[in-house]
């Protein structure tokens, strides 16, 4: 009779280690998804600013300048609706957060480009650090697609 209770105890204190590792991992994930969703909002900011600067010097004359505007514009999209995703952890926050770490890596490369410019050069960092910020959640997550049950 005394090993029934002491199997119950047993499977209770597995139960209840194994949900304090649930409850660990929960939370280090949703760390992971909020530091994403900052990082996207924080590159989106940037982005939709240095798309404004380089307006203003096209108007200047400043032809070379009209590729980083586009992708300072589409970059900015990108990390909109990343962080809008990621933010409520959406089940769609893999495919969003694999394009926008691409579309930073392009925005960044290009905006790397005018490294005297610090308008230009905050944007690329901003990029990089929002590129990594995807690949990580990335990381810690298992592909989830529409149609898998």
């Amino acid at each position: 009779m005394r090993i029934l209770p002491l199997s119950l105890l047993s499977l209770t204190a597995i139960l209840a280690f194994g949900a304090v590792g649930w409850a660990d991992e929960h939370e280090q994930r949703a760390h992971v998804f909020e530091h994403c969703a900052k990082a996207c909002a924080d590159c989106q900011r940037a982005c939709d600013s240095c798309a404004t600067h380089c307006q203003h010097l096209l108007a200047q004359g400043k032809k070379e300048h009209q590729a980083t505007l586009q992708t300072c514009l589409d970059c900015a999209d990108h990390c909109a609706a990343a962080a809008r995703i990621t933010a409520r952890h959406g089940v769609f926050s893999d495919l969003i957060c694999t394009a926008c770490a691409e579309a930073c890596c392009r925005c960044g490369k290009e905006c790397t480009k005018f490294q005297e410019d610090e308008h230009m050069k905050k944007c690329a960092e901003e990029c990089h650090k929002c590129e990594k910020a995807c690949r990580e959640m990335l990381k810690h997550m298992a592909p989830v697609r529409a149609g898998d049950k």
